[in-house]
C-alpha cells in the first residue's frame, strides 16, 4: 500500500527567505519552483535522498494553505506518502473509517494523482497520498 515518504510539505511566508535556510544553511539543491494556480500556491522542490522537501507559499489570502499559515504559522503542513494504486488505497482507508478530504484523486500538472486524508483521522497530521503516472 505505502511505498515511501515522497515529500514533506513546509508552509512558508516567503520562499526566497526560506531558501536561505534550506539551500544556504542545509545545503539542499533547488530542483525547481512551480506555480500551482489550482492550489493557489507556489512550491519550491528540494530533493533529499529518495524524498524531497517542498516549500509551499500561498499566493492568495483565502486559500486553504493561506488559512493554515494564518492560524498555525510556518512549519510542517503535510506528509506525502507514495502509493501504487491511489483508488484502492482511498477505498481501503475509507472502509477502515478514515475521513478523506478527497474521495476521488485530483490530477497534478505532471500527471501525478493525489488526495488528502483529513487530519482528524490521522492524529492531527494532514497526509497526502501520491500516485505517479505509470
Amino acid at each position: 500500500m505505502i511505498k515511501r515518504i515522497d515529500h514533506i510539505g513546509v508552509v512558508v511566508n516567503d520562499i526566497e527567505e526560506a531558501l536561505k535556510v534550506y539551500q544556504q544553511a542545509l545545503g539542499l539543491t533547488l530542483a525547481k519552483v512551480q506555480e500551482r494556480p489550482d492550489q493557489a500556491v507556489t512550491i519550491a522542490f528540494l530533493p533529499t535522498g529518495e524524498s524531497e522537501i517542498e516549500l509551499v507559499q500561498p499566493v492568495t489570502n483565502d486559500s486553504g494553505v493561506a488559512k493554515f499559515l494564518q492560524k498555525r504559522g510556518e512549519g510542517i503542513h503535510h506528509i506525502c506518502l507514495e502509493v501504487d494504486d491511489i483508488e484502492k488505497t482511498l477505498a481501503e482507508l475509507q472502509s477502515k473509517g478514515l475521513q478523506l478530504i478527497d474521495e476521488t484523486p485530483r490530477t497534478g500538472p505532471e500527471g501525478e494523482r493525489f488526495a488528502f486524508i483529513h487530519p482528524k483521522s490521522a492524529h492531527g497530521v494532514l497526509i497526502e497520498l501520491y500516485e505517479y503516472p505509470k
